[in-house]
């Protein structure tokens, strides 16, 4: 069975925040998270374009999309940062790096070569999922899993499907405007992040560390990782990995529904908008369902929903497959909500940060497999019927390797509980 991490850091009692500054942080937080979940999801509505902008076919830039993203492993260096110099300014960092590559998408993509570097560069940013480790720091215990999947499910407004119709469509503006309206998003978040505090567990990590005599070291928490975080890391990380890989496959509905079915942008946009809808209920309710019946069961249930929907969408009549791509984002919501709650529940305060990196850099292997398997399945499945099966597929990997590895509940223990467990 896996276990929380030990460590040497006291039991502190924090007092919970007021309800005031939690709603701040909702807003706040839940404005980083939309940042990062817009960029993510926009290129389902952006393909279409970037195919014919720089006439290249869907399997050959799936191709190159794997090459560039390798980048994305390197994540764990910012994520890391946030451990040495703190919560906010990291958070800093993040904001900025989503809002100046938008920009750069917009201003510096003549050719795809530059495309591919900037929506690299952003894509990198979107990985880090820094945002939920304050989110997990200053939540109740009690409520952890309904606040941190609230901010989540705020980060999934769904921009991506109102947005492109208006930009494209209406506005008549370049479609690279889908990734450079994030820009302009990004200045009032930084408005609002002059307004956060720095966590209460990170001060208190900090201080200690300074009693202790120990400098703050950007040593990537190879000095302090033990035994029992890599073997979270390795597990949460295989995890991570499968639901990224399906999210991948996943994303290539709107090249199915427009390309392949005939659908125009601001049809396939409905579409879009209701999976997202979805998408934001199932990760408020994936916070309350796992708070109700623990971390584990509720991953699964997710699973499960995401592989049945997704499997027959190749082959059901009608308006099916339309219902079972919402559908599936309800579920895949549960299922985020779990790498949001749980992953940095395990780990204590002072490598907090760093290992949620590793985690998510690790689970980054997705990133370059996904593209690659999506180029080798629409050769395969020019249809894209066994395209969609194979991703219903994936889904059985989190369910039996939950079975197999028996992971520590989580449910309701205060962090400081969590990570003394031996």
């Amino acid at each position: 069975m896996i276990t929380p991490s030990n460590t040497n850091q006291p039991s502190t009692r924090f007092e919970p925040r007021s309800r005031g500054y939690l709603t701040y942080l909702v807003v706040f937080l839940g404005s980083v998270a939309l940042m990062d979940g817009y960029l993510s999801g926009i290129k389902a509505s952006a393909i279409p374009y970037i195919l014919q902008e720089y006439a290249v076919d869907a399997p050959t830039f799936s191709g190159l999309e794997s090459l560039v993203l390798v980048s994305t492993f390197f994540v764990f260096l910012l994520n890391h940062l946030a451990d040495v110099i703190g919560r906010k300014l990291g958070l800093l960092l993040l904001i900025l790096g989503l809002g100046l590559s938008s920009l750069a998408i917009v201003l510096w993509t003549p050719a795809l070569s530059w495309f591919m570097v900037f929506y690299a560069a952003a894509t990198f940013f979107t990985v880090s999922n820094l945002w939920s480790v304050p989110a997990n720091e200053e939540s109740p215990a009690a409520r952890r899993g309904r606040i941190v999947a609230l901010v989540a499910a705020v980060g999934l407004l769904p921009l991506q499907a109102l947005l492109p119709p208006l930009i494209a469509e209406r506005w008549g503006l370049d479609w690279r405007w889908m990734y450079g309206v994030q820009f302009l998003f990004m200045l009032p978040v930084l408005v609002m992040w002059l307004f956060m505090r720095e966590t209460a567990r990170y001060q208190a990590a900090d201080a200690s560390r300074r009693q202790r005599g120990e400098k703050r070291r950007f040593d990537l928490g190879l000095g302090s990782i033990d035994r029992r975080d890599l073997s979270n890391i390795v597990f949460a990380s295989a995890i991570i990995a499968c639901l990224l890989l399906f999210l991948i496959l996943y994303l290539w509905s709107g090249y199915y529904f427009i390309a392949l079915n005939g659908f125009t942008l601001t049809q396939w946009s409905r579409v879009f908008l209701a999976a997202l809808l979805l998408l934001m209920l199932g990760t408020w309710l994936g916070g309350v369902l796992m708070d109700s019946i623990g971390r584990k069961r509720g991953l699964i249930v997710g699973c499960v929903g995401c592989g049945l929907c997704i499997a027959g969408v190749g082959y059901l009549p009608g308006a099916w497959p339309v219902v079972m791509v919402a559908i599936a984002g309800f579920f895949f919501g549960i299922c985020s909500s779990w790498s949001m709650i749980y992953v940095p529940e395990i780990f204590p305060t002072e490598r907090r940060a760093t290992c949620v990196g590793w985690i998510t850099a690790a689970g980054r292997i997705a990133y370059v497999a996904g593209p690659a398997l999506a180029a080798v399945l629409l050769r395969t499945f020019p249809t894209m019927q066994g395209f969609w099966i194979a991703a219903g597929l994936v889904m059985i990997i989190p369910i039996t390797i939950i079975l197999l590895v028996n992971p520590v509940e989580t449910r309701q223990r205060p962090l400081e509980e969590i990570t003394a467990t031996d």
